[in-house]
């Protein structure tokens, strides 16, 4: 962001082309977010008119993870700070969630691969999602690099984790 950098994402960003959300959040928090974009990948269904990786984006609600940004938008994302009394968080991402949910199928489900220890994801999203809502089992008690690994390793094996409701 200080444009220095000559990496090639940190180029993309500065031009108009601009990045995915899926590289610049991976760049930002390497293995875990690798292995959420993996994993949701790998096992994804979408709704119609959904693509299958969304990623959280502050100020934006849920995303495409092919969504591009540039640094303009990177610098507006940043400013918007992810705390349930932030409504520039808060309200993008419930609305979002409604759209989701107004096109879900009753029997389809919401895999939340982002964080349960916090309140910070999940309260926001179980308000609209309620019981479609789901996480996998297997994060309880898992840190953040251990939580990538885990969906990294099970995207290449291709197994699927269990999946439960937030209590």
């Amino acid at each position: 962001m200080n444009g220095r950098s000559s990496t090639a994402l940190a180029a993309r960003l500065r031009s108009s082309e601009g990045a995915s959300i899926g590289e610049v959040f991976t760049f930002m928090s390497a293995l875990y977010f690798r292995g959420k974009l993996a994993y949701a990948s790998a096992f994804a269904q979408p709704p119609a008119g959904w693509e299958g990786v969304q990623v959280i984006v502050p100020g934006r609600g849920l995303r495409p993870a092919s969504e591009r940004i540039d640094l303009a938008d990177l610098k507006r994302i940043a400013k918007v700070e992810v705390d349930l009394e932030e409504k520039r968080y808060t309200r993008p991402l419930r609305r979002d969630a409604g759209r989701l949910a107004d096109d879900l199928q009753p029997d389809e489900k919401v895999v939340l691969l982002g964080s349960i220890a916090t309140r910070k994801y999940l309260d926001p999203l179980h308000d609209v999602l309620g019981s479609r809502l789901y996480y996998p089992q297997a994060f309880k008690g898992l840190g953040d690099m251990s939580r990538g690994s885990l969906m990294l390793k099970c995207a290449a094996e291709g197994r699927e984790l269990a999946y439960v409701q937030p209590t």
